[in-house]
């Protein structure tokens, strides 16, 4: 098929783990799995200390329609309450576990029965599952509109950062689940087209979901450059599509559902087992790791314990993220678990991670060359430094979706998009006054 391509940089792939199988760590012995691991309100506990939970044990109930519930990762002892710092710089309660070691499944799960829509998006709510390579938003939140409405479903499976492998495992190893998510998805929306958008590097995942998408009606495989930000979702959008997402709305506005290709797998799984989300595969790699791998670790496992199971660090981390070089955030400290949403955990050295000194700006124009929204970087930042609020409205600050492209591109190394978080943040505050 046709394919539309955005403005886009080439960073370095760094795949290291694209051909490693992932292994799996169910030895941890505590998990710490926070109430906030989605976008809207945050999950209410629903166990207290000194009760005892299973695999699949509701222990978060969701805290409004933007939420989600929260199963045990493990079976053991409910340790603790307690509140936890995110990377965002908040903070909010954790149920925190003592694992028995023994993963024993609670005994309620079972297939969900799916006889009409509303079944199905009551169960897509109850696996608990959000968008699982991003924000992380609730998915029954995306899939519960007008079926009317919806003229295409977009499967992400771009994974366009650095490093990051462990969607691209999630479509090579289990495409028997994602078959199962898609023919749903079919079923409940008849009218939509629906798109696997792969990149083009990722020859062994396009392969496998091109013989899989051949059994579902009108699903096709898109093989896009290899670029980023390829995953972007309006970058997808646009490149799959044609499509403009209006400033201000949401995908469904354009006509399109938009899934990540891991989120999608899950679905498939728990449409078959009903095992809510419990684990994730996540890229564990960065310069200060000793053995990068793909790791399936339990939701609620610190970070240091599946580097030490990895056998630890070469050199000493000076920066951790969770997800890759390019949008990752700073984890305060390595005693973060993996969160539902959590696709890779890299870790640093001094080298790896230092930040250039940035210089004045050259006016050469990089980085509006390199914006898929084709903003203008350099006038956004100077409108920042004068808290010049209209112009920042004018020059529509808020459509930046903060990739990266523009500091990525620059040769002065200005921090720009660290620079239009912060107009964000004054235009948020001048709203709210």
């Amino acid at each position: 098929m046709a394919v539309k391509v955005l403005q886009s940089i080439h960073v370095p792939h760094r795949k290291n783990t694209e051909e490693m199988a992932p292994v799996r760590f169910d030895s941890v012995k505590t998990v710490i799995i926070p109430m906030a691991m989605h976008i809207g309100a945050p999950a209410k506990p629903v166990v207290k200390p000194g009760d005892s939970v299973k695999v699949g044990t509701l222990i978060g109930e969701a805290g409004g329609f933007v939420s989600a519930p929260i199963h045990s990762s493990v079976s053991g002892t409910v340790k603790k309450i307690d509140d936890i710092l995110l990377s965002s710089g908040s903070t909010c309660p954790a149920v925190v576990i003592e694992s028995d070691g023994n993963m024993t499944p609670d005994e309620s799960i079972k297939a969900p029965e799916i006889t009409d829509f509303d079944s199905f998006i009551n169960a897509v709510r109850a696996s608990g599952a959000v968008g699982l390579g991003g924000a992380g938003f609730p998915t029954a939140v995306k899939l519960k509109v007008d079926p009317e409405r919806v003229e295409y479903i977009l499967i992400n499976g771009a994974e366009c950062e650095p490093y990051i492998t462990s969607d691209t495992h999630t479509m090579v190893d289990n495409p028997d689940r994602m078959y199962t998510a898609l023919a749903m998805l079919k079923r409940f929306y008849p009218k939509a087209h629906i798109i696997i958008g792969i990149e083009n590097n990722k020859k062994k995942a396009i392969s496998v979901m091109r013989r899989y998408s051949d059994n579902v009606e009108n699903c096709d495989v898109c093989a896009l450059p290899a670029s980023y930000p390829q995953g972007g979702e309006k970058v997808l959008i646009y490149n799959t599509t044609g499509r403009i997402v209006p400033e201000g709305k949401l995908p469904i506005d354009a006509g399109c559902i938009v899934l990540n290709a891991t989120t999608l797998s899950f679905i498939g799984k728990y449409l078959m087992t009903g095992i809510p989300l419990v684990t994730k595969c996540v890229t564990v790699d960065g310069s200060a790791v000793k053995n990068p791998q793909n790791v399936i670790a339990r939701i609620g496992t610190p970070a240091k314990d599946i580097v030490e199971f990895l056998g630890g660090f070469k050199e000493e981390p000076k920066k951790a993220l969770y997800g890759g070089p390019m949008m990752g955030i700073s984890m305060p400290d390595l005693e973060q678990p993996v969160l539902k949403n959590t696709n890779a955990m890299l870790f640093f050295d001094e080298k790896g991670c230092r930040v250039p000194e940035p210089s004045a700006c050259i006016r050469c124009g990089s980085c509006i060359d390199a914006c898929p929204m084709n903003l203008m970087p350099t006038e956004l930042e100077h409108a920042r430094v004068n808290h010049d609020i209209e112009r920042l409205k004018a020059l529509k600050i808020n459509l930046c979706m903060e990739c990266g492209s523009c500091s990525f591109v620059c040769p002065a190394k200005r921090n720009l998009v660290e620079s239009h978080k912060l107009a964000k943040l004054y235009l948020r505050e001048a709203s709210a006054k």
